[in-house]
């Protein structure tokens, strides 16, 4: 056991993330009730709870940061240099039909930028971590360095609403692209935890809509992926959160430059 007065922040984020999934893992196939929120999306009571075991932990060992979960809002001193992003159960929608494709995102953002992070598999015992120098995955008490490959030729691809840079960009336009389809294989998995999978080499690349500055969802993976050394940027590869936004987290610059110009040439003329 790490004692909290020598526990890293890397430490802290993968024992929270830890916690959060354990709690994820014990209620999984039970009845369990849910809470409705906006746009047809809800929580159950495993992320409610997975949650509030995360930031219990977070409060105990860091009580002068704040913290941003996906159910509680923000919470701690609002001008706190240091900020803790948690989404206790990123695939709820999975989870409640019984499908085990979910993670635990836990991640700090300070004054620089994401320092630390976690992403846990609750199913595989997996978590996936960075100190925001290198990425390794922890399993069964050891560490393996994370190591990025377009072998696969695998692309997760975000389809969930909503799509804020439609109809110039739409993932789901990329499927009936010709030159993709002979180049890649889609996958649609509906959890970040794809994102860890580019990082560690299950995945060629990912790509998602939207504004994910400080989100929790996906902070903690793309921080994983640019700690291991991928090529991480927006959806027409500029810099990440700027422009349209968005993300392409690739394994290497070939894949990468591919994708960008794919995503080029589906656009609307004019666009």
């Amino acid at each position: 056991m790490v004692s909290m007065d020598t526990e890293t922040d890397a430490q802290l984020a993968v024992r929270a993330a830890q916690v959060g999934a354990a709690v994820v893992r014990d209620l999984y196939g039970t009845a369990l009730s849910r809470t409705e929120k906006s746009g047809g999306d809800f929580a159950t009571a495993a992320d409610l709870a997975a949650e509030q075991a995360i930031l219990d932990v977070l409060r105990t060992a860091r009580p002068a940061d704040s913290v941003t979960g996906e159910e509680s809002g923000d919470t701690g001193a609002s001008g706190a240099e240091r900020r803790w992003l948690v989404d206790p159960l990123c695939g709820t929608l999975n989870y409640a039909v019984q499908n085990m494709l979910v993670a635990v995102n836990v991640a700090l953002r300070g004054p620089s930028g994401i320092t630390a992070a976690a992403s846990a598999d609750p199913f595989s015992g997996e978590v996936f971590w960075t100190d925001g120098a290198r990425a390794r995955v922890r399993r069964g008490g050891a560490d393996e360095e994370l190591s990025p490959s377009p072998a696969s030729g695998l692309v997760d691809l975000n389809l969930d609403p909503p799509f804020p840079n439609a109809p110039a960009f739409r993932a789901v336009d990329l499927l009936a692209a010709p030159e993709f389809a002979a180049r890649f294989r889609p996958r649609v998995v509906s959890t970040t935890l794809a994102v860890a999978w580019v990082a560690a080499g299950r995945r060629a690349a990912y790509l998602t809509d939207g504004n994910l500055r400080d989100s929790v969802h996906f902070a903690a993976g793309i921080a994983l992926c640019e700690a291991a050394g991928c090529v991480v940027t927006g959806i027409h590869g500029q810099p990440l959160h700027t422009g349209a936004g968005g993300l392409i987290a690739a394994a290497d610059r070939e894949t990468h430059e591919a994708l960008v110009g794919m995503v080029r040439d589906r656009a609307p003329a004019g666009r």
